[in-house]
């Protein structure tokens, strides 16, 4: 049986696991990557799927806002399932318990770039996207957004930049 919970410290070598297995190396040259990088992903909205104690399953939600308007937003990404996993709901379910939290925690609009026909079933489009872009090469046809808050990406402009929290600095070592 699957379960679905957050994140934790100890996920991170099977998370990365999986999302080379799932995207490969050039996950990294994404435009969304420039957003995630050196950030820690939305209180409450890094989540995992496993099936007893394997990780099958994961997705991470951040903080950001569109430069011009200062709107803030959410990107979601990247969400990936094992091979063995796909189509039996596990993306679908990170999905909805994703946003599920994000509304309740009192966020107001999530954006993604994915493929519209996956996405169109949570409520994603390209409505009132026309006037955000991301910081770097990325498709816009595939640049898709939900409003959890009617009326959130009203006035949203700009390119979307990172506004979450760093990730904390490794203390330095001192040679003895």
């Amino acid at each position: 049986m699957i379960a679905y919970m957050d994140e934790q410290a100890g996920d991170t070598f099977a998370r990365e696991t999986l999302l080379d297995r799932a995207f490969g190396p050039g996950r990294f040259r994404k435009s969304s990557e420039k957003i995630r990088v050196g950030r820690l992903p939305a209180e409450g909205l890094a989540l995992v799927a496993r099936d007893d104690d394997l990780l099958v399953g994961s997705v991470r939600l951040w903080h950001a806002e569109a430069a011009a308007s200062g709107t803030p937003l959410l990107l979601l990404g990247p969400l990936a399932v094992d091979g063995d996993c796909r189509g039996a709901g596990v993306g679908a379910a990170l999905m909805r318990l994703a946003l599920q939290r994000a509304r309740k925690a009192g966020h107001g609009a999530v954006v993604l770039v994915g493929d519209e026909p996956y996405y169109r079933r949570f409520g994603f489009s390209t409505a009132g996207m026309a006037e955000l872009a991301m910081p770097g090469p990325y498709e816009r046809d595939r640049f898709l957004g939900l409003e959890l808050v009617p009326g959130a990406l009203s006035g949203a402009e700009g390119v979307l930049r990172p506004t979450g929290r760093l990730v904390p600095a490794e203390p330095a070592t001192v040679a003895a």
